[in-house]
């Protein structure tokens, strides 16, 4: 089972060992600390807060809608929250999720989307951050009503879990701004590059693949590892390779991080990390049956088509993942794609 190996080495581990955790050993915390609750009430949502220059701070005005709120389970209506579960501990992964620089707030595309859903259901957002695995947990006990996380939708989760995707699920070719070379969305337009790419991932997975099929043709890449990001961004900034190839937020957040130095990079294409057969997507996360996923699904579709969803994305420079729906348990990795 998968998550493949994205944003960080630990998001590679599938729900086998998360579900296998017996109980939340000191609960889900936010930030390490008490869960963190924001008022519903005012219609006013602050995306990109405290992001140490990851995102532009914006102020949404997010009206409830009835019709939505309606649809909610009846505890959930009741309660007046939403819980939102996050499993960025204990590092965080920028830009989606990580401690902002209050060293309180935690911020990122995931929670500040969260949080948009909650206002459009008419719900306080309590969001708790945790670990990936016990994230699950908190899923499967109760503790946690929705997960905005990173999480990709498979089929063998589909099995135990209900999805509302929000986000595309990519990968991208990272290399220096004034390097014009692009992806192209063809893998011979890697041949004679050096790409960089991280040992174990899905990543190197398809690099690999592309590279045989290269080689087959008389043509071939030089593939580089180094021991970590700090490294490769080295290596590409003195031009000892061509391109690095990753997940696409961290390339989104370490390109914001490079504009004003003095080897900016951009973003030379993207492809899904599901391969060329299917479109890899992100998914708002509940238990199967729970009856969330349809208004959660109803509240991001509502968020698109009135403009919110996309100044989220572009606060976050994550516009280059946007889905022009959400659906309700699409079609997820098969265990093939593993």
């Amino acid at each position: 089972m998968q998550r493949r190996r994205s944003l960080r080495t630990r998001l590679v581990r599938g729900l086998g060992a998360a579900t296998a955790t017996a109980a939340l050993a000191s609960g889900l915390t936010a930030c390490g600390g008490e869960a963190e609750a924001t008022g519903p009430g005012s219609g006013q949502v602050t995306v990109g807060a405290v992001s140490n220059g990851a995102a532009q701070q914006a102020e949404l005005s997010v009206p409830v809608v009835e019709s939505l709120r309606a649809q909610l389970p009846a505890e959930v209506h009741e309660r007046g929250e939403l819980v939102v579960g996050v499993g960025a501990l204990p590092a965080g992964f920028p830009p989606l999720a990580y401690v902002g620089t209050d060293q309180k707030t935690l911020t990122g595309a995931e929670p500040d989307l969260g949080r948009l859903v909650a206002a459009t259901l008419g719900l306080k957002p309590v969001v708790k951050n945790s670990t990936w695995e016990n994230l699950f947990v908190g899923i499967d006990s109760g503790k946690v009503d929705v997960a905005f996380t990173n999480v990709t939708v498979t089929e063998e989760r589909k099995k135990k879990y209900d999805f509302a995707s929000y986000r595309q699920d990519n990968l991208a070719f990272e290399t220096l701004k004034d390097n014009p070379w692009n992806f192209g969305g063809d893998y011979r337009n890697l041949a004679g590059r050096t790409v960089a790419v991280g040992s174990g991932t899905n990543q190197e997975k398809i690099l690999l693949e592309w590279q045989k099929k290269l080689q087959a043709e008389g043509k071939d890449i030089t593939v580089k590892y180094f021991p970590d990001a700090n490294s490769t961004y080295l290596a590409l900034s003195g031009k000892k390779i061509d391109v690095s190839f990753g997940p696409n937020p961290a390339i989104a957040y370490h390109i914001t991080q490079t504009a004003s130095g003095s080897s900016p990079t951009r973003n030379a294409g993207s492809f899904s990390g599901a391969g060329e057969s299917l479109q890899g997507l992100i998914a708002a996360t509940a238990k199967k049956g729970s009856g969330l996923a349809e208004p959660v699904a109803g509240a991001i579709n509502h968020l698109i088509k009135n403009g919110q969803y996309g100044q989220l994305l572009a606060a976050w420079n994550l516009s280059n993942e946007a889905v022009t729906t959400s659906e309700v348990n699409p079609p997820g990795l098969p265990v093939t794609n593993s």
